[in-house]
């Protein structure tokens, strides 16, 4: 097991909000480089490929925590899809079921929002919390070293929502599809 003091120390503390002014202490790039100095081959291979998104075949990384996360949020993914097929009146045939119903009840509720930014910030806000849950104890260990990555990475992706340029985007596309160009 590997005792990350020395790399746990320099990963500067942030908080996580959906304030797309405030900047993060570090970039993702920059925390996976870190990790190739301070993590043996094979953990630094794998915190190069972290990701928040599962594998679609669910593969055992070999760290519990890693397979923790990768296995709920394949099943929040399969649960969205579900619960999308149905109420647009699809067939489920080939996707897998997901009986977790926790994670049933999230994306019912995602789905039932009425803005697809706000579906994401509840989602968004629900990811951290499974990552608080399943987070280890041992503050030093390679699955807090994990744990802080996904963390970074939803920070990341939760910084670049902004509404204006959204609704822009949705506009332009909008307009495309109807064939009208300003």
């Amino acid at each position: 097991m590997e005792h990350l003091y020395y790399l746990v120390a320099q990963l500067p503390a942030f908080s996580v909000s959906d304030d797309s002014s405030q900047k993060l202490p570090v970039t993702v790039e920059y925390f996976k480089d870190l990790c190739t100095r301070f993590m043996s081959e094979k953990t630094a291979k794998l915190a190069a490929n972290l990701s928040l998104e599962p594998p679609l075949e669910l593969e055992e990384t070999g760290v519990p925590f890693l397979d923790e996360w990768y296995k709920k949020e394949r099943e929040l993914r399969l649960a969205l899809a579900q619960v999308r097929a149905l109420k647009m009146k699809k067939d489920l045939k080939d996707l897998p079921s997901t009986t977790d119903g926790e994670v049933i009840q999230a994306a019912r509720t995602a789905t039932g929002m009425d803005s697809p930014l706000s579906a994401e910030q509840y989602l968004n806000q629900y990811r951290l919390g499974l990552l608080d849950r399943i987070a280890p104890m041992d503050m030093f260990s390679v699955d807090a070293v994990f744990s802080y990555g996904l963390k970074l990475m939803l920070c990341e992706r939760m910084k670049k929502f902004n509404r204006d340029e959204g609704l822009a985007s949705y506009h332009k596309i909008y307009d495309e599809i109807l064939g009208e160009n300003k």
